[in-house]
Formats: structure tokens, C-alpha cells, sequence
């Protein structure tokens, strides 16, 4: 990659990196960090409050006292998954977004990594990559993810085929397709991705890219059925779209999705990682 497009640059950097935060005082420092530390240079990072309670503001207020890169922003209510991307999008300069959860950790070479893709394929509207899944004891599993145009498209009816925490989008492609949906919570990034997968395409980096934090507090743990629900809502929107080429196995899998909402979480969570391996 050219130096150039990797030196900060105040005025417009080239990456926006949007990072929501609500009563996130336990991780939000490494979050932070992870970003901070990138070998790229070229970005400012978002950081939107989201109306918390605990000393995530202060923290983040600490930080963006220190890095001019840092643009500290505090809602007054909560606005929730959705609505602070959305926000974080309307106040973002860059060419491309990237998003950071509060409790995730980026490895040190994700944005450039990420960057170089985009760069080198103009097609491509939303980038992901392989994500490790860790907790207290260290890195649990890692969740691969294909890497073709062909084959993430193959799989968007059966699991989110680009993991959003480790995502790279153009802003150009969210104004044109829209951002997110606020009726589709928490599975308003997988609309998004059917969305954006219309007119542009799709790719992954077969690598992990960033580190997924595992914990009872996350949404996928809390939000099962309605994560389940609005999963289904956004294929069903896409199953005759000529863009996708859906099959009788993604109509079974619609079902399986809908029949796991009546099992345990843990088991439910461990059903989709299955039937994700089995597809890939």
C-alpha cells in the first residue's frame, strides 16, 4: 500500500472507525488501545457514549484528551445498536467505515489489511474477516468465513456471511444503499449485508482479524429470539432477489433457524455454529 494514503491526515482520513459504547468501563480501554496501536495511521475513531452510567465517558473523554484522532461524542439517550451506527456514519469523514465493539480487540494490522482489499478490488461494497472467539481464559474458537463473492453469497440464507464486528464498508455504498434499519434489531447488520450484496460484492480476508470478546452480557446471548426473528424477516425480504440464488436447502435452513428459538441459548449458539461449518 502506498505511504501516503497511511499518514493522518486531520481534515479527511481515509478510515473511520465507529465504536458504541454503553457501561463499557471493563473493556473499553483495550478496545481503544486496539485501535490506537494500528501499523495504519490514516483514521479518526468515533467514539459515541451511548448514554452510559458507569465511567465509560470519562474514559473515553481521557483518551480523546490525549489522541487527535479520537472525536468523543455523548448521547443524551440511548440509541442503541442501530442508531449509534447510524450516527457514527453521519459524523464519519472517511472513505471507509470500519466498526470496533466497546469489548472487542483489533489485531494490530486489521485496518491496514482490511484497506488493501478495498483498495484493490473497487467492487467490493463490505469486507470482512476471520473472527477469534475468546474469553477470560484466552482464545475459545475461531469462526471462519468464505472468502469469494460466490460462496458468501451462497451462504447469506443460511448464517451472516461478513461478521460486522471485523467489517470494513465504503461510505459511498451506505449512501447509496441506506444504513442501518432500526426494525431489524440485532440482526440489522445481516439486512444490511443482503442490501448491500445487490449491487456490489461481497469478500472476506481468510484471516483473524480481530478478537471477539465472549461473555453473558454480549447481545448475541441476550437477544436470541428476537436475533431469530428478524433473522428470518431479512431473508424472507431477499429470497426471490434475483441477486441471490436461493435454494431448497436455504428454505431449510430458514426453518432450522426458526425451530432453534425453542431450545436453550447455549444450545441454540452451538446449533448455528454447526450448521455455519457445515456450509462453509
Amino acid at each position: 500500500m502506498n505511504k501516503k494514503i497511511n499518514n493522518f491526515s486531520e481534515n479527511k482520513p481515509l478510515v473511520s472507525v465507529i465504536m458504541p459504547a454503553y457501561n463499557a468501563e471493563k473493556y473499553i480501554s483495550e478496545a481503544i488501545e486496539s485501535i490506537l496501536n494500528q501499523t495504519f495511521k490514516d483514521f479518526e475513531l468515533i467514539i459515541l457514549d451511548d448514554a452510559s452510567t458507569d465511567n465509560t465517558g470519562e474514559i473515553i473523554r481521557e483518551y480523546a484528551d490525549k489522541d487527535q484522532r479520537i472525536v468523543s461524542v455523548k448521547n443524551e439517550k440511548n440509541l442503541y445498536i442501530a442508531g449509534n451506527r447510524n450516527k457514527g456514519i453521519s459524523l464519519a469523514r472517511g472513505k471507509y467505515i470500519v466498526w470496533q465493539d466497546a469489548d472487542d480487540i483489533s489485531k494490530s494490522h486489521r485496518i491496514y489489511e482490511l484497506v488493501k482489499k478495498m483498495e484493490s478490488d473497487k467492487n467490493v461494497g463490505i469486507c470482512g474477516s476471520y473472527i477469534g472467539l475468546f474469553n477470560e481464559k484466552g482464545i475459545q474458537d475461531v469462526r471462519t468465513y468464505p472468502s469469494s463473492d460466490f460462496k458468501i453469497r451462497s451462504a447469506i440464507f443460511k448464517f451472516s456471511p461478513v461478521a460486522q464486528p471485523a467489517a470494513i464498508v465504503r461510505k459511498a455504498v451506505l449512501d447509496d444503499v441506506g444504513c442501518f434499519d432500526p426494525d431489524y434489531p440485532p440482526a440489522e447488520d445481516l439486512e444490511l449485508s443482503f442490501r448491500i450484496g445487490v449491487k456490489y460484492k461481497f469478500a472476506n480476508i481468510p484471516e483473524v482479524l480481530i478478537l471477539y470478546r465472549l461473555h453473558g452480557e454480549s447481545a448475541t446471548y441476550k437477544n436470541m429470539k428476537t436475533i431469530v426473528k428478524n433473522t428470518i424477516k431479512a431473508r424472507m425480504r431477499f429470497i426471490d432477489n434475483p441477486s441471490y440464488r436461493s435454494n431448497i436447502s436455504d428454505y431449510i435452513s430458514i426453518l432450522l433457524t426458526w425451530l432453534v428459538q425453542f431450545i436453550p441459548v447455549h444450545v441454540t449458539i452451538k446449533v448455528f455454529e454447526v450448521l455455519r461449518k457445515l456450509f462453509i
